[in-house]
């Protein structure tokens, strides 16, 4: 359940374009066609599903404080976390270094359609911004490290492909001037972030649910408890009060 909570919330609630605005360059530039688009949404999706896994590893085995432990008990002190940006942005850029071969041996329109973008997703801060995600959020496992990068890319690729469409058929529309281009891009991506929102409800609400009848016992104890000693303060009050009448 946990597995399938994540992996929404990573696609709808917390979309890296629309809940925090990351890899807002190539959003901007590449999505003017759906084609190219495509391409490197699942580019991304690939980068993501691999590196947060990785990155998530080194995490837990190198760069924490005592995850040297396994070397021997002389490393257990050792706290190697100022190396986490240099070693995530090693993993990324490795990986986008294997997709750029990839792509280009496979499908070379698509590699010069995308152009200086492609290398660029090494320094995209979405990919990047998810495993810093991942580590500061303190992702327990290595499933749901899996399953938060791959919910990640497809949150960024529904984002692309979505505005590309968009700008495929607005492009024949009748745009107010000072809107064309740009402008129109950050007017849609705005709206479709307040619809994104929406889906904060469905999937966080009702976690709480209702309370067993001991947490409530346990919760009114206290209440009571203040209640009988308010209760027993006010007899006493009330009897010296009607003592002092009588004498």
């Amino acid at each position: 359940m946990e597995h399938i909570e994540l992996f929404f919330k990573s696609i709808f609630v917390d979309n890296m374009i629309f809940a925090y605005f990351l890899g807002m360059c190539s959003y901007l530039a590449v999505s003017k066609k759906v084609a190219t688009a495509v391409g490197l949404g699942a580019a991304v999706i690939f980068v993501l599903a691999v590196t947060v896994p990785l990155n998530w590893l080194l995490d837990q085995y190198i760069l924490q404080e005592g995850a040297l432990s396994w070397l021997g008990p002389e490393y257990a002190d050792y706290d190697l976390g100022f190396l986490s940006y240099i070693l995530f942005i090693a993993t990324i850029a490795t990986m986008v270094q294997l997709v750029e071969i990839v792509v280009e041996k496979f499908s070379p329109s698509l590699y010069n359609s995308l152009g200086i973008f492609l290398p660029l997703i090494a320094v995209n801060c979405a990919i990047l911004g998810g495993s810093l995600f991942m580590q500061s959020r303190e992702i327990p496992t290595l499933g749901e490290a899996v399953t938060y990068g791959v919910g990640s890319g497809i949150g960024w690729f529904l984002a692309i492909l979505a505005i590309a469409a968009i700008r495929e058929k607005i492009r024949y529309s009748a745009v107010p001037p000072a809107l064309r281009g740009l402008g129109i891009t950050f007017i849609l991506t705005g709206l479709m972030a307040i619809g994104f929102m929406s889906f904060g409800g469905m999937l966080t609400g009702g976690d709480d649910g209702e309370q067993s009848p001991e947490a409530v016992e346990q919760a009114v104890q206290p209440i009571k408890k203040d209640n009988d000693v308010e209760v027993t303060l006010k007899n006493e009050h009330l009897d010296q009060t009607t003592t002092a009448l009588n004498q």
